[in-house]
């Protein structure tokens, strides 16, 4: 664990077991697509109550998602507050459904056993910066769950601009077709299940580039990878005549970055005339 207290322009000194009492209230903020410009008035106001902000680091490999991050607070916060990093556990591999759930249910739990032992060594209020929304496939609040039934702690949510709003918004498209649903799967279920026999296929979470995995003369895709970042990356155009060039591209930039975040919407357009 790794903290540090911010003041001023610069804002350093270290912070952990020093710390004297436990972290009785949590804001969970989502900040939006990695955007400072994207976080709410309501966001600010709450992160402006904060002493203290806690993250689970994911290695050096993605340190650029602690550093948006911090960029985000520095460009927001004027108060003295620190900042304490969680090395994130690892996961195992799965197979099965079942075993993912199991795997997922363990990793959950080591990750809030982490975070109720960083409240433990925190006083004043805390805050959890979550990566768009936490209503959208994130673990967040099911980890703050976890912690407020071990402990008393009082905790508020204040959402965030997902990346299926940032998605729509940089594609200029509405995520459904009038009266029409929008189904939110990941790479992984869009594999084993095809996409929405009615409707938009919104995909989060995929690892596999799974829409090599689906096939139609009338699929069309609007794809985007870092959205809200300086390098954000946006590919639209029918599934067959685009597939491959997503795939590349998304080669190119994980081998330049180390890490990808993408997301991708799929439907049946009519042909034309």
């Amino acid at each position: 664990m790794v903290g540090s207290l911010r003041t001023g322009a610069d804002r350093s000194v270290r912070c952990g077991l020093a710390c004297l009492s436990v972290v009785r209230k949590l804001y969970v903020i989502g900040i939006g697509a990695g955007d400072p410009d994207q976080v709410t008035v309501q966001a600010i106001k709450a992160m402006r109550r904060v002493d203290v902000f806690f993250v689970i680091g994911k290695g050096e490999a993605k340190r650029e998602l602690v550093d948006v991050r911090t960029a985000i607070l520095t460009e927001h916060l004027e108060h003295p507050y620190r900042i304490v990093e969680i090395a994130d556990p690892p996961r195992e591999r799965t197979v099965g459904d079942a075993d993912y759930r199991d795997v997922v249910r363990d990793w959950h739990e080591r990750r809030a056993a982490l975070l109720a032992g960083a409240f433990a060594e925190c006083e004043g209020v805390g805050a959890i910066l979550v990566w768009g929304d936490p209503s959208l496939y994130d673990s967040t609040l099911r980890m703050v769950e976890r912690v407020a039934a071990r402990a008393p702690l009082d905790y508020e949510v204040v959402p965030g601009i997902t990346s299926a709003q940032a998605l729509a918004a940089r594609h200029r498209v509405v995520l459904h077709e009038i009266g029409e649903p929008v189904h939110i799967t990941t790479g992984r279920r869009l594999r084993e299940e095809g996409i929405a026999a009615e409707g938009s296929t919104l995909v989060v979470l995929d690892g596999e580039t799974s829409f090599t995995h689906v096939s139609g003369d009338d699929l069309h895709i609007w794809w985007a990878a870092y959205l809200g970042m300086p390098d954000e990356e946006l590919i639209e155009g029918p599934l067959g005549a685009v597939r491959e060039r997503i795939v590349q591209r998304r080669e190119e930039l994980r081998a330049d970055k180390g890490w990808i975040f993408d997301i991708y919407l799929i439907r049946r357009v009519p042909p034309q005339g």
